[in-house]
């Protein structure tokens, strides 16, 4: 029987028994308060007992009900309580629709538990560890995926660490650890390592390296791919003519494939071939009847090698229409911005209503008016943006505040915060906001006075209480270290999977002495989030501890991640011990 027919059918049976219970109709000794007759039963070993059922039966009517955490919570607990891989499983399909990463986590590292082998949590957890920064997991978790014979999209990932500025050298060490290791019984998951091992080598300049992985994985990977890495590998070494070569050769065995279509487009742009470009974005447009996504990508893509004409004639068809995206009107007010028409492009910009569109619109628009010398006119267009758009009303302010710090009015920015503060002055967004601002100028008082303020407003506001105990513990102020900590530990027991949290519980831990129990939470941190910071703090914890080798090994990947690190650079500073430099 279907378990939710099960349920159903159980659920029936528990409300009548229930109703027999509690009818009117009953004599006195079925309704009196007696004990439990069921006190000195043997505990049920096997099968649904009483809280097992209700459990299942909670969870389930919370998903009837649109309640998915709940739900993915009940099915959850269920799983532990009787080891049932197919209740873990119904628990992360329930947390995915909940939105919550740390249960939709919980839930398949359960799945995970109850049965290593699926693939389906595997998978889940690498992309949740790879949308949390957390790239080295990621990565750990695609590599156990090909190990098993299952597709882990090694070469997708390398894509995307070269287009987020990833921890190459990191990630392709070890991956190359993982080539030399693995015995591969699947040559696509051998071809899949060996071309994202090639990506990474190509986008580290190192041209060779990443040729001679590509002619490894010649033979085991199929043709197609093979030949668009290829294509790509051409992009990264600055040859588009072979680019436009591999995709020619692609599109000849693979007429079909508007992969290498795009290919052959980028490469013609590339080339300044607008015409033979145009052609094939025209048979892109062709095959793909109606894809307003591909059109304005298609028109970026223009843009993005500096020829805004044929980018507008893309854009074109689009315009007056109701569903016209903000992408289109951002991309058009950056072309007539790019040809100097500056009202035309403000006109653009301001129809952006909506979306991770609209504020860069208006921060463009803005400086554009700016860089005309209107700055009168750039305040007035965001006072009006404002009465337009009361969601984004403390986003507008914060960006005129900054627009004004980048130009040294100071004095005007700090009036106009008052200003909007002294109008909504509950305002927690713009509290906070100035609380930071006030930290940067130093400024600790006033920084500490808004932040109290927002945590009287919202006493549970995670980010306010890591940010004051941070504050607190950074500046190891005397006699706070403790309220630090506890204010830190507030926001842990929030907001327990944000790394930034992670990272000030390590270092006030650090700050009061206790380097052993400090490492831990950075090294945690430091997986979920390899910025700089966090990397300064353990390093410094690395060292302490006497393991100065693995501190300077960190400061090398982010020197090699980033020209500008001065985090990392006031380490060095303070122990100059710690500097790679030395081991040359």
């Amino acid at each position: 029987m279907p378990l939710r027919l099960l349920l159903f059918f159980l659920a029936t049976i528990t409300l009548s028994v229930s109703g027999c219970q509690l009818s009117p109709n009953a004599n006195d000794e079925r309704l009196s308060l007696t004990a439990d007759p069921m006190d000195n039963a043997p505990p049920v070993t096997q099968g649904l007992d009483a809280a097992g059922l209700s459990t299942l039966l909670q969870a389930e009517f919370a998903g009837q009900r649109g309640d998915f955490k709940r739900a993915s919570q009940g099915y959850l607990e269920a799983a532990r309580r009787y080891g049932a891989e197919a209740l873990a499983e119904r628990a992360t399909f329930a947390a995915r629709f909940s939105n919550d990463e740390s249960l939709i986590e919980e839930a398949a590292q359960s799945w995970q538990t109850l049965n290593p082998e699926a693939d389906t949590p595997n998978r889940l957890l690498a992309a949740l560890s790879l949308q949390q920064g957390n790239w080295m997991e990621s990565l750990e978790r695609r590599l156990a995926l090909s190990e098993a014979n299952q597709d882990g999209e090694l070469t997708g990932f390398a894509e995307t660490a070269i287009a987020e500025q990833g921890p190459l050298n990191r990630l392709l060490s070890r991956l190359v650890e993982h080539l030399n290791q693995a015995s591969f019984s699947d040559p696509a998951q051998q071809a899949d390592a060996l071309l994202a091992a090639a990506l990474w080598e190509a986008a580290l300049g190192r041209t060779e390296q990443a040729r001679d992985y590509l002619d490894q994985a010649s033979g085991l990977s199929e043709r197609p791919s093979l030949l668009l890495v290829e294509g790509q590998l051409a992009f990264e070494t600055g040859n588009p003519g072979q680019a436009r070569q591999v995709a020619r050769q692609g599109l000849q065995e693979n007429p079909d494939d508007v992969r290498f279509l795009l290919l052959l487009a980028q490469a013609e742009i590339r080339l300044d071939n607008l015409d033979a470009a145009q052609q094939q974005t025209d048979a892109l447009l062709d095959r793909h009847t109606g894809s307003d996504a591909l059109r304005v990508a298609l028109a970026q893509l223009y843009l993005d090698e500096g020829h805004p004409d044929p980018a507008q004639r893309l854009l074109q068809p689009l315009m007056g229409r109701d569903d016209t995206p903000n992408l289109a009107y951002y991309l058009l007010g950056v072309i007539a911005q790019s040809k100097g028409d500056t009202d035309n492009a403000l006109l653009y910009y301001r129809q952006v209503d909506s979306g991770e569109e609209f504020l860069p619109a208006r921060a463009t628009a803005a400086q554009m008016l700016i860089d005309d010398d209107r700055l009168i006119d750039a305040r007035a267009f965001l006072r009006v943006e404002r009465m337009r758009h009361d969601d984004y009303f403390s986003e507008l302010v914060k960006l005129e505040v900054q627009l004004l710090d980048e130009l040294g009015r100071t004095n005007d920015a700090d009036t106009l915060l008052t200003r909007e503060l002294a109008r909504t002055p509950d305002d927690t967004d713009l509290l906070y906001f100035r609380a930071m601002r006030a930290w940067e100028m130093g400024d600790i008082e006033q920084m500490e006075e808004d932040l109290r303020h927002v945590l009287r407003i919202e006493p549970d506001n995670a980010v306010a209480l890591n940010a004051l105990g941070y504050t607190l513990a950074d500046l190891d102020l005397p006699g706070r270290l403790e309220e630090a900590r506890e204010l830190i530990e507030r926001a842990y027991a929030l907001d327990g999977d944000n790394p930034a949290v992670l990272d000030s519980l390590g270092w006030v831990y650090y700050r009061l002495g206790n380097a052993e129990k400090a490492l831990p939470w950075l090294e945690k941190a430091y997986a979920r989030m390899p910025d700089q910071e966090i990397a300064g703090h353990l390093a410094e914890v690395l060292h302490a501890l006497g393991r100065s080798e693995e501190a300077r090994q960190i400061i090398r990947d982010v020197q090699q991640r980033t020209q500008d690190h001065p985090t990392i650079d006031g380490l060095i500073q303070r122990y100059p011990e710690l500097d790679p430099a030395n081991d040359l």
